[in-house]
């Protein structure tokens, strides 16, 4: 992290506040049954990092309060934390809007295969890493037989209800470049991934969101190591859109991690760049229950301009500003 942060220390990015909050992201920890090229998180089978029930107890009295429409739980493998479901359930029973980013894979894990059911049970949105609908690009991303385990687990959401137009059960796919470029336009990579899956596995699914990489953690590690860290931070200065700050995520979403402590977004959270509240340099969620944060000033780098190159980005997929540019 400090050698990737020291190279993102001196920035030319626009100042930004925050507008109206609307979505409290988790990061249940950083477990994960996985270790992905991409990752920006070092999550892994390895890592002991797991959010604690008096931290889950504060997640929930925040939400109490109104202060936020949904919840986004990521990781890691949010659904490794012991404490997953109940957040689920409490979280649903307060009227909240629940987005699980799961990896697929944990759906065919020991001790986790009732876990597609209670997902659609309790109308939970999933937003499922799929980085390419070819197998060998999956598998070269994400580890062997991955691709093969995803697609069983989306016929097991699909046979759920799971993606399709009929039901109030929807299934995003999240797709990640392989390497030091931009996303492909949405739209048209959206259409090529509901074609293929279809025809060769009868996958379906509702909308491909598309994110650039982050040059942070370890696919920022991986590009310093290959000596393509200047290079893939000039890509994104050249192809910085200001259209796309209006849209940026950390406008409307607060990072929360396994501690409890506040980030604007969790790309701030992984550099150890917390949210400034009152003048103290480390916010916990139990300071802002009951506060307004809207107007604060946001933290920002050069790692920033990963959200706002070509058509942009967010946990949302593609902000939309330049659908039609092309990868670099």
């Amino acid at each position: 992290m400090h050698q990737t942060l020291s190279l993102l220390e001196d920035t030319t990015f626009p100042s930004l506040k925050r507008g109206r909050l609307n979505t409290l992201q988790v990061n249940l920890g950083y477990l994960c049954n996985q270790s992905c090229l991409h990752c920006h998180v070092n999550a892994g089978p390895k890592r002991t990092e797991i959010m604690q029930r008096e931290t889950i107890d504060t997640v929930i009295k925040y939400l109490s309060t109104g202060a936020a429409k949904t919840l986004d739980l990521t990781g890691g493998a949010p659904e490794m934390n012991p404490y997953f479901r109940d957040l689920v359930v409490a979280a649903k029973e307060l009227g909240i809007h629940v987005i699980d980013r799961c990896n697929l894979t944990i759906l065919g894990e020991p001790g986790y295969h009732d876990l597609a059911q209670f997902l659609a049970e309790h109308t939970v949105e999933i937003s499922a890493s799929l980085p390419c609908y070819l197998e060998e690009n999956v598998n070269a991303q994400r580890g062997k037989d991955v691709f093969s385990t995803s697609i069983n687990a989306l016929t097991q959401l699909n046979d759920l209800g799971y993606g399709k137009a009929d039901t109030d059960l929807k299934l995003n796919l999240v797709y990640n470049p392989q390497g030091a470029t931009l996303p492909p336009p949405q739209q048209a990579l959206q259409a090529d991934y509901k074609r293929h899956l279809l025809e060769n596995y009868g996958v379906q699914f509702n909308e491909l969101l598309t994110i650039t990489n982050m040059p942070i953690k370890r696919f920022g590690s991986t590009l310093i190591s290959k000596g393509q860290f200047k290079d893939y931070m000039q890509l994104l200065h050249d192809a910085y859109q200001p259209r796309n700050l209006e849209s940026v995520m950390c406008k409307s979403l607060v990072s929360i991690d396994w501690r409890g402590y506040v980030y604007d977004c969790d790309f701030n959270q992984m550099l150890n760049l917390p949210l400034w509240f009152n003048a103290q340099p480390k916010t916990h969620l139990r300071d802002l229950i009951e506060k307004n944060i809207e107007g604060l000033a946001i933290t920002v780098k050069d790692h920033c301009y990963a959200c706002t190159a070509g058509q942009g980005s967010s946990c949302g997929g593609a902000l939309g500003a330049s659908e039609g540019l092309s990868e670099k």
